[in-house]
């Protein structure tokens, strides 16, 4: 069931959804719609069906009521230095291609498609951003991924901060690309939208009307005036990351510097004394050490 959220001025609804995932059709170990079970009675509101290679006919699964699904494919063209791009394309139809000749015939296509492209897991498949940056008109990145962590490399912050640095506008998602079991639950991406619809939800995606995160819950953003402000649920730790060295903290374990420590639940930063042409996201973690992201707000 949805939530809601104020999101820059506007009382949307906002659905939980499961944004890349795989199953029995190429290389997991759930049936389509055992994968459909699992998130349906965990809360979701929606999934994108995301198996490598290939589209599925999502309306033939059974499915918990409360779920909707959507159609996606992961694809992997040749890429840089010898290392296949793994492409996440939400929202193209079935069927579709499961093989391209390179990178941006993938990006081109599934763009054409009316769908949405993203650079799956960076810093797992080794791309540096400036790899990243020469698939033009991808609509961004993942900034988490769950079933990376067990190799250590489950999170692109910094692949994401390059990319913003360098002057493109790049929006990412939080996912559990579920395999296995230990993937599931982990990455969510709250889409702003006003109906469960995959129109609806991948309009908000293409426009950045998002936030993604591994549990912490985004409730109110406003950027006015110079001001930014959010209301959250409980963290430790509260920045808004900026272009370069900037940057402003809120607060963190041990700053400020105070004998006892209370948990925030919202922040305002002035921005107004930070270089023109910079950008600000909202960055969160919880005392579980559970991230959630803002989209970056250019400023």
């Amino acid at each position: 069931m949805s939530s809601e959220m104020n999101f820059f001025g506007r009382n949307t609804s906002v659905f939980k959804t499961c944004c890349h995932t795989h199953s029995t059709v190429s290389d997991a170990f759930f049936t389509p719609e055992q994968v459909l079970d699992f998130y349906g009675k965990n809360g979701y509101d929606a999934v994108f069906m995301t198996d490598h290679r290939t589209t599925q006919d999502v309306t033939s699964y059974k499915k918990p009521a409360n779920l909707s699904v959507y159609s996606g494919i992961e694809v992997h063209p040749a890429g840089p230095r010898g290392i296949n791009w793994h492409i996440l394309a939400l929202g193209v139809p079935h069927p579709f291609p499961g093989t391209f000749a390179s990178g941006q015939e993938a990006v081109d296509a599934i763009n054409a498609a009316g769908g949405l492209a993203y650079a799956a897991h960076p810093y797992w498949c080794g791309y540096t951003s400036a790899e990243v940056m020469t698939l033009k008109n991808i609509a961004g990145i993942e900034v988490y991924n769950t079933s990376c962590r067990y190799i250590g490399k489950e999170y692109n912050m910094h692949t994401w901060d390059e990319m913003l640095d360098a002057g493109q506008l790049t929006y990412a998602l939080a996912v559990d690309d579920t395999h296995h079991s230990h993937d599931l639950f982990r990455g969510w991406t709250m889409i702003c939208a006003g109906e469960n619809t995959q129109d609806a939800l991948i309009n908000a995606l293409r426009n950045g009307e998002f936030y993604s995160t591994m549990g912490p819950e985004i409730t109110s953003l406003s950027f006015e005036n110079g001001i930014f402000k959010a209301e959250f649920s409980p963290c430790e730790s509260v920045v808004l990351v900026a272009k370069r060295s900037y940057g402003k903290c809120h607060c963190a374990p041990g700053y400020p510097l105070i004998t006892s420590y209370e948990l925030a639940t919202a922040a305002e930063f002035d921005v107004s004394d930070l270089p023109p042409g910079s950008f600000v996201r909202l960055q969160l973690q919880d005392a579980q050490g559970r991230y959630a992201w803002s989209n970056p707000v250019q400023i």
